[in-house]
């Protein structure tokens, strides 16, 4: 079926469908006719497809009438139990929301984020050096995975060694259905012993005993890092509960590995298939600090959406929304929508003004990390582009089956070094 022949009845978000590609036919489809489009889904109640992007900048604003309290990450309908037992930072809107933000906020400012650079930068080199001496090697597993969690393991106090259980814990929750790497799919029945843990996933178990024991650790021996930090917390008065410290070392491990890992293998992947803005980067690397790194952002758009819940009637774009209806907001079709960028699928790594919203459209629920995300990717062009005169895949790139994550699984690559 060609875009021009595709209907409002051929959208199909699920899950199989993104393991093929981003159907960004359909988004353009539901951009043009319907950007408030109700989706029949078949793993519970339908839900509003919310694709521009100013209307997602509406939704990510007001957190009164378009609430996370409900779950922002599930597309399940949940219930109060586990509602309670899986609610993050993520799951809850102001005051709630900002109590716990604020006690790790000071670390992923921009001031305290340059700071990180020096270091950033020498860890990068390390990953970078020791993928390219091989040769042929698979660019998720080699580099794009290394350094976030190398970074995240600086950040929480990790110790080296063990964050390569991190990494298989974290693909098990953002892979839920994904058979390869989860053995409890989110949509199987088994799932069901495990609704009231985040990602209905096995392996959020062993996120929560690991942090257990570095919490356990960092009690008696606390040290400049995250755990030590929120161990030690007191809010009015009163230390962290254990669902609340379990659900944010979760929420650190995963969201600071995963997102940022999707963005440079995308983002490697992308200049392969453009080798024109290649060349720019390498005969004006200053670009990538100025406007590279924010293209690289909404091109690849790591987190495809996320969800919120009406919680009056309310109308948008024309269009009613009942008291207690989903909404989930597509950040991959806010990032190509034609009323914001100029060709929008013309990757431009020149592209200013770029109000990519791959974070977030503000808000309360603004991407915490996100100013570190940005220098990751940013460090990792500076330092891997001018090492290579060349990198080409030599197998297919497989991609994960998630309509949540746009991730890549393998990126087989050749690389000629400089």
């Amino acid at each position: 079926m060609t875009a021009g022949e595709l209907t409002l009845d051929d959208i199909d978000l699920g899950n199989d469908v993104f393991a093929e590609r981003v159907p960004h036919e359909m988004f353009a489809l539901l951009r043009k006719e319907a950007p408030v489009h109700w989706y029949d889904w078949q793993g519970g109640e339908g839900f509003w497809c919310v694709t521009k992007h100013a209307d997602l900048v509406a939704v990510h604003r007001d957190t009164e009438t378009f609430s996370s309290e409900t779950g922002a990450t599930a597309l399940e309908d949940l219930d109060e139990d586990q509602i309670a037992a899986r609610k993050s930072m993520l799951d809850m809107d102001p005051p709630g929301h900002s109590r716990l933000r604020g006690l790790v906020s000071e670390l992923f400012t921009p001031r305290t984020v340059r700071t990180y650079e020096a270091t950033l930068r020498e860890l990068t080199r390390v990953v970078v050096e020791r993928a390219l001496a091989l040769g042929e090697f698979d660019f998720v597993e080699e580099i794009a995975r290394e350094l976030p969690i190398r970074v995240l393991a600086r950040l929480l106090g990790v110790p080296d060694e063990d964050t390569g259980k991190l990494i298989v814990w974290g693909d098990g929750c953002i892979g839920n259905t994904d058979p390869e790497l989860t053995d409890v799919l989110h949509e199987s029945p088994e799932s069901e012993k495990y609704r009231l843990v985040p990602f209905r996933s096995p392996t959020a178990l062993d996120i929560f005993d690991y942090g257990h024991w570095l919490a356990d650790q960092r009690r008696h021996d606390a040290r400049d890092d995250l755990v030590s930090k929120l161990v030690h917390a007191e809010i009015d008065g009163q230390k962290l509960s254990s669902q609340e410290f379990d659900t944010m070392f979760l929420l650190l491990v995963v969201a600071g590995n995963e997102t940022t890992r999707q963005a440079i293998a995308h983002g490697m992947n992308t200049l392969i298939e453009h080798r024109d803005e290649w060349r720019r980067l390498q005969d004006s690397p200053e670009l990538l600090r100025q406007t590279g790194a924010d293209e690289i952002l909404r091109w690849t758009t790591p987190v495809l959406h996320f969800r919120r819940t009406a919680t009056r009637d309310v109308e948008l774009r024309g269009t009613s929304i009942r008291a207690g209806e989903k909404v989930v907001v597509w950040y991959i079709s806010a990032n190509f929508d034609e009323e914001v960028f100029d060709d929008p699928t013309h990757f431009d790594v020149g592209r200013s003004p770029n109000r990519q919203v791959a974070f977030g459209g503000g808000g309360p629920h603004y991407c915490l990390g996100a100013h570190l995300a940005k220098l990751e990717v940013q460090v990792m062009f500076e330092e891997l582009l001018p090492r290579m005169s060349d990198m080409e895949l030599t197998g297919p790139v497989e991609r994960l089956r998630s309509n949540f994550t746009n991730g890549f699984k393998r990126m087989p690559v050749r690389i000629t070094t400089s």
